[in-house]
């Protein structure tokens, strides 16, 4: 019995060291780990290696710091995405798209991806196929730039040092100098547009989902083609989607 309540007593502060990595803007160092969570530095090293051989801790290249792991990230998002609020969300989106018009999505950052968490089609036979996992671009998206806009400066700052900027079409931002310049106009408005930057003739406009803390959980956005609903008409339905936002927010409560 007293082996079974050591391995339990590991497991809770295995879990209590998740929670703190989680809990940080960026990778954060044992020294702070340890402060943290209130354990010995020795007895906090060890858990992380132990969760670094699972997965679910990743550390720096010069191994001073922690991270969130690859395996713990994909087990964060799919919990969100098949919470028991799963249905609240959906039928939200499905509202807006009965409102709106136009096809609508709930997105959440993925590493330096925006993962497709759920969506909703337009009935309209002019749309674009991107199915609840997918995942698309940081630099040429409304959710991805939102998302990047909105990140603390010091993470914003180490993904736009490691991001790859293709260029998809003629409109695709493919320069750190004019993509921060997008940034900053959205960390000042509170919205993102991509003005046919990802695929020719579709055009998107995205607001987040703010939790109580005020961090941007994740992104409501709205995708058309723009021969249906050019950019102007598409930044004019802001205010539902935010209306939409407040809703969604509730949901990750």
């Amino acid at each position: 019995m007293a082996q079974k309540i050591d391995r339990d007593a590991a497991a809770v502060r295995g879990f209590a060291v998740l929670e703190a990595i989680a809990g940080e803007d960026g990778p954060t160092t044992l020294a702070g780990l340890a402060t943290k969570v209130g354990l010995p530095k020795p007895t906090v090293h060890r858990l992380l290696l132990q969760l670094g051989s699972a997965g679910l801790v990743s550390r720096e290249p010069e191994g001073k710091r922690y991270a969130v792991g690859q395996r713990l990230s994909q087990l964060a998002l799919k919990v969100l995405a098949n919470s028991s609020r799963r249905g609240a969300r959906h039928a939200i989106l499905q509202g807006l798209v009965a409102e709106l018009g136009e096809t609508c999505n709930l997105t959440m950052l993925d590493g330096a991806e925006v993962l497709y968490l759920d969506r909703v089609e337009t009935a309209s036979p002019l749309r674009v196929n991107l199915q609840p996992g997918s995942r698309v671009p940081l630099h040429c998206t409304a959710s991805g730039k939102l998302l990047l806009a909105l990140l603390p400066a010091p993470r914003r700052a180490r993904l736009l040092a490691q991001l790859a900027m293709p260029r998809h079409t003629a409109q695709t931002l493919t320069t750190r100098v004019e993509l921060e310049k997008e940034l900053k106009r959205v960390r000042a408005d509170k919205v993102s547009t991509d003005n046919e930057e990802f695929i020719t003739g579709l055009v998107c406009v995205a607001v987040p989902i703010v939790a109580q803390d005020g961090h941007a959980l994740a992104a409501v956005a709205m995708q058309a083609p723009v021969a249906r609903m050019p950019l102007e008409r598409s930044i004019g339905h802001a205010p539902r989607l935010r209306t939409a936002a407040l809703a969604l927010a509730k949901t990750f409560e």
